[in-house]
């Protein structure tokens, strides 16, 4: 099994390719959320797996930024006043970043993070042409964001949780820099009943939001252990794999089991909130805090 940096590494250099292709649109999108497992095994590569839902109805979508990566419209649910200050966690081309800067208006501000350079200079590129001076983009780590305490009062993210290997910094870091009574709106995927090892076990899928994925009780679990309330799934959708994909990995016995109803892939979307006055113990690295 892949180290937690390895399986960095691998979605780093996946979603840097993805990043320096020519602009498409979401319907030719090549993102591994999106309409192809492009980043798995050679033998699933032009199997479709539908998780991506359409953002060009939003407010403030941009086509050049929408690379078919997500799986939930986070932005819709996340209820941004304007104003606002807004982080968005693995901000890739910058898609929800400017959907966000609809709601938040130019009285507020706007900012992605994401470990990839080359979508770090892609949203940046996306941005100077759009002209908006209230969004901004950096690079960083979601296990360890250079971001100051209580920054945000609004996080949201698209299908980007579910890469962290390390979910409990991330949601910890989340907590810290939302500001006391702000809140976040994330869409990921999440599993009910155990996922065959096969699939578990393939660090190339977690570059196709599947094996990242960890079962959805847990994942709500880790949300109010770190001290997040008023948690509520806002939507939910069933993601089918389809047998040329399963059969990579399991026997026809295997596959089977893994049909029965209380097993399955879910894109979920999560709202929770910070209390109140609830103290922030840890800090970002030097320099940054507030």
């Amino acid at each position: 099994m892949e180290t937690a940096e390895q399986i960095k590494e691998v979605v780093r250099q996946k979603y840097g390719a993805i990043a320096e292709q020519p602009t498409v649109g979401p319907a030719d999108a090549n993102g591994c959320c999106g309409p192809t497992l492009c980043c798995g095994p050679e033998t699933v590569a032009n199997v479709a797996i539908d998780m991506t839902v359409g953002y060009d109805e939003l407010n403030g979508y941009v086509a050049e930024a929408d690379l078919g990566l997500g799986c939930g419209l986070p932005t819709q649910f996340a209820q941004i006043k304007p104003g606002d200050t807004v982080v968005d966690l693995g901000s890739g081309a910058g898609n929800d970043c400017f959907v966000a800067r609809a709601e938040t208006g130019e009285a507020g501000r706007v900012i992605g993070l994401d470990m990839t350079p080359a979508m770090i200079d892609r949203a940046r590129k996306n941005t100077k042409a759009l002209g908006f001076t209230n969004v901004e983009f950096v690079y960083g780590d979601i296990e360890d964001m250079p971001l100051p305490n209580n920054l945000a009062d609004v996080v949201v993210s698209n299908c980007v949780m579910n890469l962290v290997p390390d979910k409990q910094k991330a949601v910890a870091e989340t907590f810290r820099i939302l500001k006391p009574g702000g809140h976040f709106s994330i869409s990921d995927i999440v599993l009910k009943g155990e996922l065959p090892a096969g699939l578990q076990q393939d660090a190339e899928l977690y570059v196709g939001c599947v094996s990242g994925a960890i079962q959805k009780s847990n994942y709500l679990q880790l949300i109010e252990e770190n001290g997040f309330t008023n948690i509520t799934v806002q939507k939910e959708r069933e993601i089918a794999l389809p047998d040329d994909v399963l059969k990579n990995y399991l026997s026809a016995d295997e596959i089977a089991d893994y049909r029965q109803q209380d097993k399955g892939i879910y894109s979920v979307t999560v709202f929770a909130q910070k209390p109140e006055g609830a103290a922030t113990a840890a800090c970002c690295p030097p320099g940054c805090c507030n």
